[in-house]
């Protein structure tokens, strides 16, 4: 079919001029499909004429409304279970397993989307408390109170008043440092004007040290390693612990005993989210109850982490941080919920006096663990006798604090088993395996024959030494993990979404994807992408990109399929098993980070990473990769146990205990004069800490004046079996509502209604405050706007109608108004996403905003941004029953016109 292209009739769109010559080469990126060669009955020919006309519309702006035209089948680049571009026999066959696929993404969403059933553990005994909350019992605000040394002073004491007070929290949270501040309080009448009784930082100081200390302060002890004395400042375990036990703001939060979840009454589906749905709580659970019944364990997580604390130079900060798994995943990840609390500084020094490589790197590993080994000491005893413990409501447990797992990046793991680096810190797979996926799950490393290696410390070293490469193990003096009750140290090795899939195989797969297609044309379609929220522009393209963070490989990830579609490979080798391989890898990518699993999603994350085991061998076609065995792809095979034994992976995701080096690292040092940094970053510490908990205590202090059940503002719902999902603020359409947008083919957005679960914020005051019918139709590309709007009031009143009757009718349709209120923006809010109430909300944002020029007098694209919409037939999984249509104007219907 001979097919004629009209000039566009525009000079440019997102993805850039373009000439009629830009479309000449349409015909021959169609031919590379050769699906349909051979088959004599096939009417591909009609529908890529149909696709040609449609391409061309694309480009050429707005053209008037159509009846509906049946839709396409799907594109074979998409749709695995179709035939693709390949000339390879195998891919050339209906994937036999895409429709099984298919039907277990619809089951998974449909048991995400249900109340859980809840088993609770059978002994009652267990997390009970050993001393109910009475009359006398006291809160932890009171108990905060009465270490105050006054229950009579005003709200804001020791401060004169809440200006004072305000002041002060500003210097120690938001404020400039010491000498700004104090330059800042001599200037003639700041102090008289402001009302403040301390002239200096060291007067407001004296007034942060009456505070009370809720947290254990921060103790200095000396480690000496190969003649060499370190510093090392560490906390009580212990008292970190009560302190996060006994938080007021955490009472109703923490959980007590392990719950398995069912998604169905069978209880064949299990579900998994909070670390007290896991396996490991409920096995601890059992085996504690054998010796010690009526126990409250308290899982212990530890995480620690080189960061640089100079973006020049060579300061380091080796932080350890912990909290506890009884608090919710939704505090422990959230910084300002203060759920983590900073354990030790761990000397960071490299050893550099020690010359020889192999003697460096035993010295080092023994101070690592010479170090959590006095960190985490009283968890020993405590483990297994337990100790009273009371909540922030008064109520007292019996509580045995067991390390659980042990957070931390590829090295930090390797430092923590004591392997060497390129084998797996979990389980002992042989080299030339590391990179074949195993049909059934490996073994964990054998931690009897581990401990008896390192039982023979007190022989010669020679023996010690031999019995530690026998095992596998390097030669560590009593790691940290040797003497801790109920802990199997290669289980608590958790997944690291951020080191192994983002920095690790997404950058491996970036790599090979560069190599395959070339920089050229990658960046190329970087810069063409249109802008959308959540979206980041490389207006400059990946292929220079240098230091890639995680952050920005998340942001690469969203447009990563996008990029490759459609692109040719060399040679004519067709690109299907490539894309087969990075759309498995995405698949996996995404599914490791859902909020909440189940047994049916477990089964779609271990079928990603089969299928990307099972097409990765077109790197090796291409020449790129001659293997695979790379340490952080086969961590990919730990990650299901790791669910099923410690809940979903947002429970130990190495990205929250980064940001914690920003609080408890980077800030604390920029606070010091950067001469014997530590002692003040700890005197720092402590002081913002206190202020922190003193602005609680004064939420509470004024609650309790006006006797109101006013609520924190970082207060959640109490926790429950089933969590449940927070009341709405913002009023939920209803279906039809008010129309939103007019689409660019002339249909009206709002004659699909929106499903209950879509809630909507918009500004108070619109964006322009009148857009007349022609404006909205020249400037804003809304080219059949009347119509549209009319259609609307025909079928919004009269829904019985056919089609052809709206049609009909709304040429009878008159408007006493000209003009509408136009806004640039809106938030839709989509909550609720997995259906348990344990996400939180997630937020879109959608523009139509018209091309305008900048302060600077600069011109400024248009934009419209592409949504699917529901037509009133789709579910909450699938895309059947949604369309794609362009936004083209967000507005609001005037109130004369409301009748």
């Amino acid at each position: 079919m001979q097919v004629t292209f009209l000039s566009p009739s525009f000079t440019e769109d997102y993805f850039g001029s373009y000439e009629p010559v830009d479309f000449s080469d349409y015909d021959e990126y169609d031919s590379e499909c050769d699906c349909a060669e051979h088959n004599d009955t096939d009417t591909s020919d009609e529908d890529n004429g149909y696709d040609r006309e449609n391409f061309a519309f694309d480009f050429a702006g707005e053209h008037p409304y159509e009846e509906p035209q049946p839709r396409l089948s799907e594109s074979p680049i998409f749709g695995e279970e179709h035939r693709s571009q390949d000339n390879h026999p195998d891919l050339l066959q209906d994937d036999p397993t895409g429709a099984a696929r298919r039907g277990d993404r619809l089951q998974a969403e449909s048991e995400l989307r249900s109340h859980s059933h809840v088993v609770a553990y059978p002994d009652a005994r267990a997390g009970a408390p050993i001393a109910l909350q009475t009359p006398h019992s006291i809160s932890g605000y009171q108990i905060y109170e009465r270490a105050m040394g006054t229950t009579n002073a005003g709200v804001y004491w020791p401060f004169a008043s809440e200006m004072e007070w305000r002041i002060a929290h500003w210097a120690k949270t938001r404020g400039p440092g010491s000498t700004a501040f104090t330059d800042l309080l001599k200037i003639n009448g700041v102090p008289e004007k402001l009302g403040l009784t301390y002239r200096t930082t060291q007067e407001l100081n004296k007034l942060v040290n009456q505070l009370p200390s809720v947290q254990p302060r921060f103790v200095r002890q000396e480690i000496e390693i190969g003649g060499e004395t370190f510093e090392m400042f560490l906390r009580d375990i212990l008292q970190c612990i009560r302190a996060l036990f006994g938080d007021p703001e955490f009472s109703g939060l923490l959980v007590f005993q392990p719950e398995r979840h069912y998604a169905d009454e069978d209880h064949e589906v299990r579900v998994y989210f909070d670390v007290h749905t896991g396996e490991w709580w409920w096995a601890t659970q059992e085996q504690l109850d054998r010796e010690r019944p009526g126990a409250t364990i308290i899982p212990v997580i530890i995480s620690s982490d080189k960061t640089q604390l100079t973006l020049f130079g060579s300061r380091m900060a080796y932080p350890a941080y912990m909290t506890i798994g009884k608090l919710p995943k939704s505090i422990r990840c959230k910084p300002s919920r203060q759920g983590q609390i900073l354990l030790a500084y761990i000397p960071a020094s490299n050893l550099s006096h020690i010359h020889s490589v192999e003697s460096r790197r035993r010295a080092l590993a023994n101070l690592f663990h010479a170090c959590l080994t006095h960190a985490l000491a009283p968890l020993k005893c405590a483990g297994i006798e337990g100790i009273e413990l009371s909540t922030g409501n008064g109520v007292v447990h019996r509580g045995h604090p067991i390390f659980a797992m042990h957070v931390g990046d590829y090295p930090e793991q390797v430092l923590v088993t004591g392997y060497k680096r390129g084998e797996c810190p979990k389980c002992p797979v042989p080299p030339d395996e590391a990179g074949d996926l195993a049909q059934q799950p490996r073994p964990l490393r054998d931690l009897e024959k581990v401990l008896v290696a390192l039982g023979k410390i007190d022989e010669s070293f020679t023996e010690f030494s031999r019995a530690c490469r026998e095992a596998g193990i390097k030669p560590i003096f009593h790691p940290y993990w040797e003497d801790l009750p109920y802990v199997n140290i290669y289980r608590s090795i958790t997944p690291d979404i951020l080191h192994q899939l983002y920095q690790g195989i997404i950058k491996h797969v970036l790599s090979w994807l560069k190599e395959a297609y070339g920089t050229e044309e990658l960046d190329v379609r970087c810069r063409r992408l249109p802008p959308n929220h959540n979206l980041c522009l490389f207006v400059n393209g990946i292929a220079k990109l240098q230091r890639v963070t995680g952050k920005e490989h998340e942001d690469i990830c969203r447009i990563l399929l996008g990029l490759v579609v459609g692109l040719p490979l060399r040679d004519g080798v067709s690109p299907a098993r490539l894309l087969r391989a990075v759309r498995a890898v995405l698949n996996f990518l995404y599914l490791t980070q859902y909020p909440a699993h189940t047994t049916t999603t477990l089964r779609l994350l271990r079928d990603a990473l089969q299928r990307f085991h099972d097409y990765k061998s077109v790197f090796i076609d291409l020449g790129i990769r001659t293997h695979f065995k790379i340490p952080k792809l086969h961590s990919l095979e730990h990650y299901i146990p790791s669910i099923r034994l410690f809940g979903t992976t947002d429970n130990y995701d190495t990205q929250y205990t980064e940001r914690l080096h920003i609080d408890f690292a980077k800030e604390a040092y920029r606070a010091t004069n950067h001469k014997d940094e530590f002692p003040q970053m700890t005197l720092w510490l402590e002081r913002r800490e206190k202020v922190l908990r003193h602005e609680l205590y004064v939420q509470w202090r004024l609650r309790q004046q006006v006797k109101a059940p006013a609520r924190h503002p970082h207060n959640v719902p109490p926790s429950t079996s089933t969590p449940q999902a927070e009341p709405s603020s913002v009023t939920r359409m209803s279906s039809p509502p008010i129309p939103l947008a007019a689409a660019d083919r002339g249909e009206s957005a709002a004659s699909a209604s929106l499903t209950n679960v879509v809630r909507f914020e918009i500004a108070q005051n619109p964006s322009v405050k009148a857009i007349t019918f022609e404006d909205a139709a020249q400037r804003y590309g809304a080219t059949w706007f009347r119509d549209a709007l009319a259609r609307f009031v025909v079928q919004y009143r009269q829904p019985e109608l056919t089609w052809r009757q709206i049609e009909r009718t709304s040429a009878t349709i008159y408007f006493n108004f000209r003009s509408v209120p136009a806004f640039h923006k809106i938030k839709f809010l989509l909550d609720n996403i997995q259906g348990f109430g344990i996400t939180e909300q997630h937020r879109d944002v959608v523009h139509a905003r018209p091309a305008r020029r900048d302060s600077r007098d600069r011109p400024v694209p248009a934009r419209f941004d592409t949504v699917v919409v529901n037509d009133g037939t789709g579910g909450s999984t699938g895309v059947t029953g949604y369309r794609v249509g362009q936004v083209r104007l967000i507005f609001k219907l005037p109130r004369k016109s409301h009748s």
